[in-house]
């Protein structure tokens, strides 16, 4: 049930097919290779359920470490530098570093770090945690920067509203400041949703058996690879069409509920 032989599938393919050049019967045994032999389509299947569970639980944890680390450091520029408390300065200078050394290291290092020197997963279930947790600490540096623009754009005016209603800080940045600042940065925010979903082709490099490491094992049992690795392109590239259809069509909502 391995490898299967071009001249045995020619043999008992429809004549249609074989009455196709040489070059066309070859295409579409693979084809037949990749998805419907031995149904290797399930490959591709199970590993699309895991790089979705791994999109998802990162852009989580990405969007609340983002939120955080955006609110201190716009609360810290919201002081001079002597009069922020020294509790958030501290908050401050960990944050800068947690943003250095995030931005300035490649997310293929880092998995590595996680996988094999930090988390080291023994179960699938523990490599798609892992995934999902180093995944999620990348995106929430980039997060971040993202959101502090947005509540950057918003004006000052806006807060100071708040505060003079009677607002707390924490209650004024609820209510108020980021609400108007996700619609500023909505595209910015898609933009990094899609960006993630690609970073976890990554993700092989600690075994986990995403959509990318599948299309490897389909490889290693049909020793072909140009349909399966164009298919995978394919396959994302379809997703991030999807997505990007999605996120445009609710950006217009919202738009729409501003008039």
């Amino acid at each position: 049930m391995g490898v299967l032989s071009f001249k045995g599938w020619i043999a008992d393919a429809p004549s249609w097919i074989r009455s196709l050049p040489e070059g066309l019967q070859e295409l579409f045994f693979q084809l037949y290779q990749t998805f419907i032999y031995n149904d290797r389509w399930q490959f591709f299947a199970s590993g699309l359920k895991i790089t979705f569970i791994v999109t998802i639980g990162a852009l989580f944890i990405g969007i609340i470490i983002g939120l955080v680390l955006a609110i201190i450091r716009t609360m810290k520029e919201s002081y001079t530098a002597k009069k922020a408390p020294l509790v958030l300065r501290i908050l401050n200078s960990i944050t800068e570093l947690y943003l250095t050394v995030i931005r300035g290291t490649p997310m293929m290092v880092q998995l590595l770090i996680m996988g094999f020197v930090i988390f080291i997963p023994k179960s699938e279930e523990s490599r798609v945690l892992c995934g999902i947790i180093t995944l999620g600490i990348n995106s929430g540096a980039y997060v971040a920067e993202i959101v502090r623009s947005g509540l950057m754009s918003v004006d000052k005016g806006q807060a100071e509203a708040g505060r003079s209603l009677g607002f707390s800080y924490a209650k004024t940045m609820w209510y108020i400041v980021i609400p108007q600042a996700i619609k500023n940065i909505l595209p910015a925010l898609g933009n990094e949703m899609i960006t993630l979903l690609k970073d976890t082709s990554l993700v092989s490099v600690i075994a986990l058996r995403d959509v990318t490491k599948q299309t490897q094992n389909i490889i290693a049992k049909t020793y072909t690879a140009m349909v399966p690795y164009i298919s995978l392109a394919v396959i994302y590239l379809v997703i991030v069409i999807a997505m990007t259809k999605l996120l445009g069509a609710f950006e217009k909502r919202l738009r729409k509920s501003d008039h």
